[in-house]
C-alpha cells in the first residue's frame, strides 16, 4: 500500500463511503480505486488529488498533505545513481534489497535521518538585466 492509498481509504472509511461510492463521485472505476488504494497503480494525477480534496472537503494543510503523499506513492521506484558515488550507490542496492525486511522503527528513524537533511535551497541569481559591468 501506498501513503496516498492508505490515507485515502481512512477517508473513505471515516466517511463511512463504499470503494463504489467514492469512485462514482470521482467517475473512476472502482478497479481504479482499489488499485490505488493497494498500491498496484503509480502516482495519481494532481487533477484526481484535488477531486478528492473535494470530495472530503479538506483544505490548506490537510489539501496539501495529500498532494505531498501522492508525489511521495510511486509504487515501483527506480533510482538512478549515475553519476553518484559508489558509496551512494551501494546503499540504493542494498535498501532495494532490504526494504521488505526493515521493521517500521527503523524505517521511521531512516525518515527523521532524510528529513534532518533537507536539501538546501539554491542561491538566488542575480539579474544582468540593467547592470553594468565592472571592468
Amino acid at each position: 500500500m501506498t501513503p496516498f492509498g492508505a490515507r485515502l481509504r481512512a477517508l473513505r472509511t471515516r466517511d463511512g463511503m463504499t470503494l463504489a461510492q467514492l469512485a462514482s463521485r470521482l467517475q473512476i472505476s472502482s478497479a481504479y480505486l482499489s488499485a490505488l488504494e493497494h498500491g498496484k497503480r503509480g502516482a495519481p494525477s494532481s487533477g484526481l488529488v484535488h477531486q478528492v480534496c473535494d470530495v472530503f472537503g479538506l483544505i490548506w494543510d490537510e489539501a496539501e498533505g495529500l498532494a505531498q503523499l501522492a508525489k511521495l506513492s510511486h509504487p515501483r521506484v527506480v533510482v538512478d545513481t549515475a553519476g553518484l558515488t559508489p558509496e551512494q550507490t551501494a546503499l540504493a542496492n542494498r535498501l532495494a534489497q532490504s526494504i521488505a525486511k526493515l521493521p517500521p522503527e527503523t524505517v521511521a528513524a531512516l525518515h527523521a535521518v532524510l528529513d534532518t537533511t533537507a536539501t538546501q535551497a539554491k542561491p538566488r541569481l542575480r539579474r544582468a538585466a540593467g547592470r553594468r559591468m565592472q571592468e
